[in-house]
């Protein structure tokens, strides 16, 4: 496949490229080799305006895709508002990608900053941003840096070590821990398909390439590619690094704690700091929320922001953001975060224009689809309001009186949960559902025996959940090991004349997977001890969202989440990614209602 192609293919964009009418550019183009403090030279683009009278600020961007065929900014959907207000974009492929020279490392680790010779991510920015200021004419000396996915993560990295010319970032859909909750791993349970398919389009080939299904169903390819142990055996041969780390590190150690974000950020944002997340983002939304909470508990200086929206991965760039999947949002929340939020914010901070009028946190409620403004993320308004599992496959806000009551279901590994309708695509092949799988219709695994399910009475009012919900599991196995799937459902009434293709449509509104070996800890995974009652709490994560009025709340649990999540075999191994076929087996779970085990869902509610 041709690169240019590609490009479009695969979904990471890092400035999410949308035809624009092909007027002729006020940009001008050049690209160079930049040098580094070690010798390597990076691949950069850099757009100027043309006939400029007034100095501008950078704007610069670091991605491992590729920049050589970035059009001009002005025919970038996701910066255009920005080219209007006239800036110096820079482009870079950071060291070992596409044109430039090095060697590429996934998330490089933090540098010894007693050697003076060493290299990361920071310095590698340190260094290009010195060369912008001495060799591009006509710029006022202030930079800013943006950047989706992978190109968030080495702008946060950038902002943790700033040059003093970097004034402001806004790192977007940041990767923060790749064990916790980003990409990878979600609590410690492997992302397979992700994971195998972007380790093989990284570095198989120095540009980005597609593993070859044979088959358009991966759902039966990944079963019949059968204990992790075989993709080396049989596909990649010890030859890419990253999967060979996932191999190595299946426990939260020293490699992915090093790698991680959150455990850099050790003060308040040096510099002003916008971070933006998509509340359906099927690759990171973890990153930008957790950030933005660790660099809040030391802002002072009123230099952190957030913004969520109703978007996937990267969203916000792309189109007008009206809808996503089936879900309509009733305005352009896209365009409105381009024009509204990302451009002035900017043009405040890099050019001094506006009234730097910015509101904390600006996320956009789905349900009421409204933009709100608060002070504080979350709001002081909410409190928490506990959803209880009821008898009967009932959720109420009454807390359970029976002294007994649970509800189990047979988990299979030879039979795991799709995580979304079949045939499940390649995640970056031909028409991939990948950017929508979290706002499909759940219905299709509703009426599994391997997938529970409780709901409320149709609502008499609105119920609003504005912050993090939090599940509280109390459950036994059959087996040593077992993952939990927890999905808060917005249920919509069965026949609804204004929406009838909406009628009875079941939208996940938050959702994760906790592996239950690391219940107690992330680095020293233990056994299940089998039939023991153990407490679990499953972050949800945050939502901003309305169950409106003759809606009904539904909550689901299960133990397969396939291909996205690997299958745990339900017998303790001490390495996944080394068990072998006789380990997966049937495992028994259940899950307690009762008084003393009163399994809920804890819900930040604002009003009622």
């Amino acid at each position: 496949m041709p690169k240019h192609l590609l490009y479009f293919a695969i979904f990471l964009l890092n400035y999410s490229l949308q035809a624009i009418a092909q007027t002729p550019s006020s940009y001008e183009r050049q690209e160079v080799m930049i040098p580094m403090r070690d010798g390597v030279r990076l691949n950069t683009v850099i757009y100027t305006l043309k006939n400029s009278k007034e100095a501008l600020p950078f704007l610069l961007t670091r991605t491992p895709y590729g920049v050589s065929e970035t059009p001009t900014p002005d025919r970038i959907q996701y910066v255009k508002d920005m080219a209007d207000d006239g800036y110096i974009f820079v482009y870079q492929d950071i060291r070992g990608r596409y044109k430039s020279e090095g060697t590429f490392e996934m998330q490089r680790f933090t540098r010894d900053k007693k050697n003076s010779k060493a290299i990361d991510e920071s310095t590698d920015t340190y260094d290009t941003i010195e060369w912008l200021l001495a060799n591009v004419p006509n710029n006022n000396k202030k930079v800013g840096m943006y950047g989706i996915s992978y190109a968030g993560w080495t702008t946060a990295i950038a902002a943790i070590d700033p040059h003093p010319a970097l004034v402001a970032v806004s790192e977007q859909a940041t990767p923060s821990d790749m064990f916790l909750g980003d990409d990878f791993h979600h609590n410690g349970a492997f992302r397979l398909s992700y994971g195998f398919e972007y380790a093989f389009m990284e570095e198989a080939t120095k540009t980005d390439s597609l593993f070859p299904f044979p088959n358009y169903d991966t759902y039966d390819w990944y079963l019949k590619l059968g204990p992790l142990s075989n993709a080396n055996k049989l596909y990649f041969n010890g030859k890419l690094p990253t999967w060979n780390d996932f191999v190595k590190h299946p426990n939260y150690d020293s490699f992915w704690q090093k790698q991680s974000l959150i455990n850099r950020i050790d003060s308040s944002p040096k510099i002003p700091t916008m971070n933006v997340a998509g509340w359906w983002d099927q690759e990171d939304f973890y990153g930008p929320l957790k950030a933005y909470q660790l660099w809040e508990k030391q802002d002072q200086a009123h230099k952190n922001f957030l913004v969520a929206g109703p978007w996937n991965h990267g969203g916000w760039g792309r189109s007008d953001g009206s809808t996503l999947g089936n879900i309509k949002f009733d305005t352009a929340t896209s365009v409105t975060f381009r024009k509204e939020i990302q451009a002035p914010w900017f043009a405040y901070y890099l050019k001094g224009k506006g009234s730097g009028n910015f509101a904390e946190a600006v996320t956009f409620q789905t349900g009421s689809n409204t933009w709100k403004r608060y002070e504080t993320w979350p709001p002081k308004e909410a409190s928490k309001r506990n959803l209880y599992f009821q008898s009967n496959g009932k959720l109420s806000f009454d807390a359970p009186k029976a002294t007994t009551g649970s509800d189990a279901y047979v988990s299979d590994p030879a039979h795991p949960v799709p995580y979304r309708t079949r045939p499940i695509e390649a995640t970056y092949g031909p028409g991939s559902r990948w950017r929508t799988w979290l706002t499909e219709d759940q219905r299709f695994v509703h009426n599994r025996p391997d997938v529970l399910s409780w709901e409320t009475d149709a609502l008499t009012e609105d119920i609003t959940v504005t912050g993090e919900v939090l599940a509280k599991l109390f459950a036994a196995t059959t087996g040593s090991d077992a993952d939990w799937v927890v999905k808060l459902i917005d249920v919509y009434p069965a026949h609804d004349p204004k929406q009838l293709a909406m009628s009875g449509y079941q939208l996940m509104v938050a959702n994760d997977v906790f592996r239950g070996r690391f219940r107690t800890s992330f680095e020293k995974p233990e056994a299940i001890q089998p039939n023991k009652t153990e407490a679990y709490s499953i972050d949800l994560h945050s939502i901003n969202h309305v169950f409106r009025k003759g809606h009904k709340m539904m909550v689901q649990v299960q133990s397969t989440w396939f291909p996205i999540i690997d299958r745990n075999p339900q017998k303790f191994v001490p390495n996944i990614f080394e068990a072998k076929e006789s380990d997966y087996q049937k495992a028994t779970h259940t899950i307690f209602r009762s008084a003393a085990y009163p399994s809920h869902l804890e819900l930040s509610v604002v009003g009622k």
